[in-house]
């Protein structure tokens, strides 16, 4: 009985349970439209360190979040930083004003339909917002999860 339960369970483990893209693995390619419509994929920026942010605009800690890489992206945007924020939000215009609030000015991507779990947000198990992934300049995760402080120590060591 103790197998059956065992093995049920490492079933179950394997056919629902995801794990996000591990560091030291090669990004997952992102493609989504920008403000404008323009398509722009994350492995375009390959050669720039880039910050995978997943984000939305009626998330407290997100725009919080957005006010605080303000300052950190001015420091090392000149540097080879690049933010590739992707809002989960289905309200394009709501998007489109928190990303006029909170003054961003990195580059900015929505998926309408990731707001209630579709490809995008099974493939980075995007489980809570906000969410990042730092990725090298060769395209490798090399950190998840960072708040400010951690960020900043990597972007030191990367570029």
């Amino acid at each position: 009985m103790k197998q059956v339960v065992l093995l049920l369970g490492f079933v179950f483990s394997c056919l629902f349970l995801q794990a996000q893209p591990p560091v030291g693995s090669v990004a997952p390619n992102i493609s989504l439209p920008n403000a404008s419509g323009e398509i722009t994929s994350l492995s375009s920026l390959k050669g720039k360190v880039v910050l995978l942010d997943f984000w939305a605009s009626w998330c407290g800690p997100c725009r919080q979040s957005n006010r605080k890489m303000v300052s950190v992206y001015k420091q090392y945007k000149d540097k080879g930083l690049e933010v590739y924020a992707v809002s989960i939000d289905g309200n394009r215009n709501a998007w489109e004003n928190a990303v006029r609030q909170d003054k961003t000015s990195w580059l900015q991507v929505i998926d309408v339909m990731a707001e209630r779990g579709n490809d995008l947000t099974r493939t980075w198990n995007i489980q809570y917002i906000p969410s990042n992934f730092l990725i090298d300049k060769e395209g490798k995760i090399v950190a998840a999860g960072l708040d400010k402080d951690e960020l900043e120590y990597w972007l030191k060591r990367l570029l």
